[in-house]
């Protein structure tokens, strides 16, 4: 093999590997807008996608409301059995705080039995 074939070689192993190396910066940015390359790895992490509705709690969260959040899936998301489980425990929580809470207010316009001194 004569030098000019080895250097031919060379020069379009180079050429492919720079296509595709500006190639995947045109897809993830890099470059054109002056960013590093682990924020750019982040991208997609950082702030939700904006095609999907937001994942919230109204003000009054009920147990159902628990019950109907659905997060969306991820590259590197948490573990679904953990979530669930957490999600199931808050969801309990939450009824049985509201159970007391209503216990407590069901007490409060009671009225007094006879023979008890009221507050």
């Amino acid at each position: 093999m004569d030098p000019v074939s080895f250097f031919l070689i060379f020069l379009a192993i180079a050429l492919i590997g720079a296509a595709l190396f500006f190639g995947a910066d045109s897809a993830s940015g890099i470059f054109r807008r002056g960013r590093s390359a682990e924020s750019a790895l982040l991208d997609g992490f950082e702030e939700p996608v904006a095609s999907l509705p937001p994942v919230l709690l109204p003000a009054e969260a009920a147990p159902a409301d628990v019950d109907r959040i659905r997060f969306a899936l991820g590259l590197r998301g948490y573990r679904m059995d953990q979530v669930d489980q957490v999600l199931d425990d808050l969801r309990d929580q939450l009824a049985a705080k509201d159970d007391e809470i209503e216990r407590l207010r069901s007490e409060l316009r009671a009225p007094a039995q006879p023979g008890e001194s009221g507050p």
